[in-house]
């Protein structure tokens, strides 16, 4: 009988995200692109640790499929850390990884061209036959990004609406995924792995919305709900989460290895490990050091120092090293006694400061305090405006979604 399959499956790298870093003197990279680096070294560390048979990685190495060399090198030494300890490892393309036209390369065929020993680069649906670190026989399904322009290569799609091309590719996508469910039949005493990156119907999303590109098609959770699979392995969402209720297969996100931006705060970072068998897959979250973001609100607005209340109020917090925000609720006659170089100075633990926000109780309008328009990111600028006019929450979070695709190619 074959030994138990230790997998890793992992997720939503996105080396080359900036967001609220400096430059690294000892590296020489944007602090927050070491951060994502930190995490996938981490969590191939433990892997390898636990004696790792095999890695599926399921989609978005990059921010974007255009990486700069020094991303695509760190990328490539730590799957070549797995592959030289003979782990098998699976690289799933995801929407961030696929190029936006048709059958230009995506960032991570550069494996496949080289055909780099121990690595499969997944871009298309199809069942592959793994033999995992130790001899164990493994079949991984894999499900790429949807991508809607590859439907517009074929003149049948050409003159379709979205919505009937996302209709299109959603048929077009469930076919494939029964259409691998019954090959994988075909050896029914062989553990099987569904490998996916889409969104799922039930799936909680988080921040990662700010970082999409375009919009999603939805597979259903019923499908993916099949004997066939032992184990579903998806990417895609950073929200970590298990979609099937406990029941098998498991249906897993494992979530992002490091925090995107604020919307992500309170989320648990890291990666999944799985022991598989036939019939069996025993999962477990295993969390990682992500740099911590901490929002901080105070209502000063009844003190008579409000600065005092402020300062008192930092000192209570655990800063050290993470990503910080203030807001402070305080009134028109109290905004010229906020002292930012003050409050920056009691900041000093924290590896950003992001943002110090006067939120100002003004009697006919809602303003930022002087001073803290240049502090904003231009999204934290647009929701206090839209709050400030009351939009209700629905056209706000519509506003934003549309928003973010403005301020990408800003």
């Amino acid at each position: 009988m074959s030994h138990p399959i230790n997998l890793l499956h992992l997720a939503d790298i996105h080396i080359g995200i900036e967001n609220y870093g400096r430059l690294d003197a000892g590296s020489g990279l944007n602090s927050r692109v070491v951060d994502f680096l930190r995490r996938l070294s981490q969590a191939i560390d433990i892997a390898l640790d636990r004696e790792v048979d095999v890695c599926i990685f399921a989609g978005d190495a990059y921010k974007n499929q255009r990486p700069n060399p020094t991303y695509q090198r760190e990328f490539a030494r730590r799957i070549k850390r797995l592959a030289d300890h003979g782990v098998p490892v699976i690289l799933l393309i995801g929407n961030h990884d696929m190029a936006t036209a048709d059958r230009a390369a995506s960032s991570l065929d550069i494996f496949g061209v080289l055909d780099v020993p121990g690595v499969i680069v997944a871009g298309r649906e199809e069942l592959h036959q793994i033999t995992c670190r130790r001899g164990q026989p493994l079949q991984v399904a894999t499900a790429p990004y949807p991508q809607r322009s590859r439907l517009l290569a074929y003149d049948q799609f050409r003159n379709m609406t979205l919505d009937d091309l996302d209709m299109e590719l959603g048929r077009i996508m469930d076919e494939n995924l029964r259409d691998m469910a019954a090959q994988a039949q075909d050896r029914p005493d062989i553990p099987t792995v569904l490998a996916g990156h889409f969104s799922v119907s039930g799936a909680v999303q988080g921040s990662e919305q700010s970082v999409m590109i375009g919009r999603d098609v939805v597979v259903m959770k019923s499908l993916l709900a099949d004997p066939a699979w032992d184990y579903v392995a998806l990417g895609h969402i950073h929200k970590h989460q298990e979609l099937n209720g406990g029941q098998h297969p498991p249906i897993v996100y494992p979530g992002s290895l490091e925090r995107i931006d604020f919307g992500e705060e309170k989320e648990r970072k890291g990666f999944v490990m799985v022991q598989l068998e036939r019939g069996r897959a025993n999962w477990e979250f295993i969390p990682v050091d992500a740099r911590r973001f901490v929002t901080i609100r105070m209502d000063v607005t009844a003190a008579d120092d409000p600065m005092t209340q402020i300062l008192d109020e930092l000192e209570a917090h655990n800063l050290d090293e993470a990503v910080v925000r203030i807001i402070i609720k305080a009134t028109e006659a109290q905004d010229v006694l906020l002292d930012d170089k003050l409050i920056r100075e009691a900041l000093r633990p924290a590896s950003t400061i992001a943002s110090i926000i006067h939120d100002v109780e003004r009697q006919h309008r809602h303003r930022l305090g002087a001073g803290a328009t240049e502090e904003l990111t231009p999204k934290e600028a647009l929701e206090l405006y839209l709050e400030a006019k009351n939009t209700p929450e629905t056209r706000k979070t519509e506003l934003l979604r549309y928003a973010e695709s403005i301020f990408r190619e800003e």
